[in-house]
Formats: C-alpha cells, sequence, structure tokens
C-alpha cells in the first residue's frame, strides 16, 4: 500500500490525479505530459514499480488474487515473484510482444479462463498443467520447475515469432509436446466484500482517487495490496474495515449497481471518445443500476469490455434506462 500511495501523489504531482486499474491487474497513471518528466520516472523506480526499464512492458503476470489467503490448491505467491524475476533476468525476452501474457492458475479457476500465451493451473500444492496459447494445455509440471518450464517456451516464442504477437499465432505448435483442447471457461471473479478475514474492494470504473488511496493505505497499515484483472483490490485481514472504505466511495457491497457497469476512459480523456462515458456511467447508477451488466463505449473500439455477455453501449449521449432494457431484449 505504500507503493500504492506513492505513485498517486506521483499521479497528483504530475498526471490528472488518477490511478487507472486495467484488465491485466496492471495500474496506469493518467494525464502525463508527452515528454514525461524525470523526477516522475524516478519516484516510480524508488516506489519499486521498476525494476527492469527493458522489461516493463513484458512483465505482463496475471495471478489468483486470493492465492495463499483463502482457497485454491496451491499458494502461488512464491512463484509470482520467481516468474517475475526470471523474466528480468533475461535479456532475449526484453524483445516479448507488449500484449504477451502469462497466467497463473491457483487450481479455482479465477484466471485461467481470461486466455493466455503461457499459463499453469495447479492441480494441487505440487502439481500444475502448463496452459498454451488459451485453449491448449500439456502434462502436468511440477510447481517448482514452473518458472524455468515457461521462461524456456517464452525464449522459444521469442525464437519463432516472426510477425506473431501471441503463441496462438505461431505457424507451428510450440511445444513439441502432445497437447490437449482446453475449452475456454468464463473466469470467476470474487464479488465484492468480505472473502474469510479478507476484503474484495470493487473500484467503480476502475478509477483510483487520491482520497481513496488514502484510505486503502489507512486499511492496509502499510501491507500488501493486490489489484486484480477486474479492477477490484484485496486487502489482506480488512474484512472488518468496509465504513472507511465505502466513505470514499469504494464499494465492499455485491449488490452495489457499480459491480454492473463499467465503462471505457471515454472524453475528453480520450481522443477517439465521443462521449462522457464516465459521467454517464455515474448518471446510471444514480438512476438504480442497468439490471445487468452494461459496458458504456466511447467509440466503436470497445475498450474495457468485459468478457462475459453483457449490454454494450457505443457513444451514447444520454442515459434512457427505457430504451436500455429494449436494447438488451
Amino acid at each position: 500500500s505504500g507503493a500504492l500511495l506513492a505513485l498517486s501523489r506521483l499521479a497528483e504531482a504530475y498526471g490528472s490525479g488518477l490511478l487507472q486499474l486495467t484488465s491485466r491487474g496492471s495500474v496506469q497513471v493518467r494525464g502525463l505530459p508527452a515528454a514525461v518528466p524525470e523526477p516522475f520516472e524516478d519516484g516510480v523506480a524508488r516506489a519499486g514499480f521498476l525494476p527492469s526499464a527493458a522489461h516493463e512492458r513484458v512483465r505482463n503476470v496475471v495471478a489468483s488474487p486470493l492465492t495463499g489467503l483463502l482457497g485454491g490448491r496451491a499458494d502461488l505467491r512464491p512463484l509470482v515473484a520467481e516468474l517475475d524475476r526470471a523474466l528480468v533476468a533475461e535479456p532475449r525476452l526484453a524483445d516479448l510482444p507488449g500484449r504477451f501474457l502469462f497466467v497463473l492458475d491457483d487450481g479455482r479457476g479465477d484466471v485461467a479462463g481470461l486466455g493466455c500465451d503461457l499459463g499453469y493451473r495447479a492441480l494441487d500444492a505440487e502439481r500444475g498443467e502448463l496452459l498454451l496459447g488459451e485453449r491448449r494445455r500439456v502434462r502436468p509440471v511440477r510447481l517448482s520447475k514452473a518458472a524455468d518450464t515457461l521462461v524456456a517456451l517464452a525464449l522459444r516464442f521469442a525464437e519463432r515469432r516472426g510477425d506473431a504477437w501471441h503463441v496462438r499465432q505461431l505457424d507451428a505448435p510450440l511445444s513439441d509436446e502432445k497437447t490437449e483442447s482446453d475449452l475456454r471457461t468464463p473466469s470467476t471473479p470474487r464479488p465484492a466484500g468480505p472473502a474469510g478475514p479478507h476484503l474484495v474492494v470493487d473500484v467503480p470504473l476502475g478509477m483510483l482517487s487520491p482520497a481513496q488511496v488514502e484510505a486503502v493505505h489507512a486499511v492496509a497499515d502499510g501491507g500488501p495490496v493486490v489489484v486484480t484483472p477486474w479492477r477490484s483490490l484485496v486487502l489482506p485481514d480488512a474484512a472488518g474495515d468496509r465504513a472507511a472504505l465505502e466513505a470514499v466511495g469504494l464499494v465492499t457491497d455485491p449488490d452495489n449497481a457499480w459491480n454492473l457497469v463499467s465503462a471505457c476512459v471515454g472524453a475528453p480523456w480520450c481522443t477517439n471518445g465521443r462521449s462522457d462515458t464516465r459521467a454517464l456511467a455515474a448518471q446510471l447508477v444514480r438512476a438504480g443500476g442497468p439490471g445487468d451488466r452494461t459496458h458504456l463505449s466511447g467509440c466503436e473500439r470497445r475498450c474495457g469490455a468485459p468478457t462475459v455477455p453483457h449490454t454494450d453501449l457505443v457513444a451514447p449521449t444520454r442515459i434512457d434506462l427505457a430504451e436500455l432494457v429494449l436494447a438488451r431484449a
């Protein structure tokens, strides 16, 4: 939480002040000038977010957010750290495409369905399956060997990729081993609210304000904060602190209308956006919510749209709940 607070203060000093959570569990600082100030870069590095400038765009690792805290077949937190160190230590992997994704699922099935280039899904505390290109799986590998195996496969991809951005785009299979089809299953995010002694906190539209970061830091008391690929946070041992977080506009109730609304950044923050999606989303929530999952897009690119079934509103100029019901029908 201390690192998140430091990043928030940098965002206030040099950007719009908002931190945006992404569908890959990353954090974006919005509103920076075209020439990023050197003090901003230095501050990001001091906060611990830049262990390797050469590898920053390829450290794309999504893991089960509650792993090691609650449920799951294995604690994958050590694997997350080991894989990240291994990626940074291999100079040849600095040239991986910026969209290349590693997914580590602790066996509960929450992130395996997100789609990946390479991944690991735990079968038990010591073994798991390798995932290749979203829909293929190969023989089990021991957890202790998973990071080395994933890095070796990533190097093989880097050697063979040509113009390919993803494993699924290769002309020949990445692995010489027999693979089995693995039908992609939807990811199953944990809803907002207590998870045992821990707390899942939804962030409306994925936008964290400075006041919200201050509240998260106070509740976490300097301890860890997990950013999820569903634009939410996991705060360990914080189930009793819901009121302080709700007071700054964060969501800890699974029935809150914000849980059914998402939006791209929209105008005026995006040059392609033709409508203020954030303002319209807030209007929709104030009106009682859409009743079903709804995504507001500022243009036809539909950035940030959910992977689950939803109603898609493209460049809306106003919100009419009656029209929304007809669109859903």
